[in-house]
């Protein structure tokens, strides 16, 4: 559930939730995934040019991908531009090139395609310090923070597999009003990375307020989430961690565990409150519930 992505082709793991180690397949093209509804304009499209695929045109000279920001993340940076995109570039995980192998990140899957609406697998124990799955979460913080975006499960990036990160900062942070997160009880995380998430809510104090999706984007509904919850589950070394969360960081679990069971926000938003991000100031139906703790 973070909201601050871009995408176009998705990976799935050739065999079921303990085949990571197999070959990935391209199963179709996407773009976008999930988060809170706080969001900032996207990054420059990184798509890779036509001449990666085969043999590299004279004409066209080598591209170099740098990185900066915390943990090797941070925005991408071509040199020199880009030449137009093809349709036939893979859009995610390895490919062949310039004789060398080369990284793309794989793109955010949209609302529609069966891996968001289906649940998804756990990650086999002795399958968490794999390079496969390593790498997957890798891919995954990186396209959460290229997004931007607060929090990101795995089916997003077309794996069907029980993996969430979520990160929110006080950069982010600062584009909403002081009122705003006063009222959503938002403060600054660091990055949690948790493998096979178990979820429960606790008591049943909840609040109302507007969510989006980077696999919907550009849309806002109301949804009515639990403002307190305990999250249980897997480190990405393999280690139980447990997390207790109110206010928005509740929320943001709340919104990537369900991406986990085949449901995004809008299977449980508040009718009629559905509406483009342009039209979010505009005043709700008559008889919708007010935003706040409820």
């Amino acid at each position: 559930m973070a909201r601050l992505l871009t995408a176009s082709a998705r990976l799935l793991p050739a065999g079921g939730s303990g085949d990571v180690e197999g070959h990935y397949r391209i199963f179709g093209r996407a773009s976008e995934s999930c988060a809170a509804h706080h969001r900032r304009p996207s990054p420059p499209d990184t798509t890779i040019p036509p001449c990666l695929i085969g043999r590299e045109p004279p004409s066209i000279r080598r591209i170099h991908i740098s990185t900066t920001g915390r943990g090797g993340g941070g925005v991408r940076t071509l040199s020199p531009p880009r030449p137009s995109p093809s349709r036939n570039v893979p859009s995610a995980g390895w490919f062949l090139g310039f004789g060398q192998k080369e990284m793309v990140l794989p793109e955010i899957v949209k609302a529609g395609d069966p891996v968001l609406h289906e649940p998804a697998s756990e990650v086999a124990l002795q399958d968490i310090g794999s390079e496969r799955i390593q790498k997957v979460i890798d891919d995954m913080v990186e396209v959460m923070r290229k997004a931007p975006g607060v929090g990101l499960a795995a089916p997003q990036i077309g794996i069907p597999l029980k993996i969430i990160v979520l990160e929110d900062t006080e950069t982010y942070i600062s584009y909403a009003s002081k009122e705003e997160t006063r009222a959503q009880d938002r403060w600054p995380f660091e990055l949690l990375v948790i493998i096979n998430p178990n979820l429960t809510k606790k008591g049943d104090r909840t609040a109302m307020f507007f969510e989006g999706c980077l696999s919907v984007d550009g849309f806002r509904a109301l949804v009515e989430r639990h403002l307190e919850v305990e999250v249980t589950g897997l480190g990405r070394d393999g280690r139980p961690l447990k997390v207790e969360a109110v206010g928005w960081k509740a929320r943001i679990l709340q919104h990537e565990c369900d991406h986990l069971d085949g449901t995004i926000y809008v299977d449980k938003m508040i009718p009629r409150t559905f509406r483009t991000v342009e039209n979010l100031n505009l005043p709700l139906p008559s008889g919708s519930p007010k935003l706040g703790v409820c």
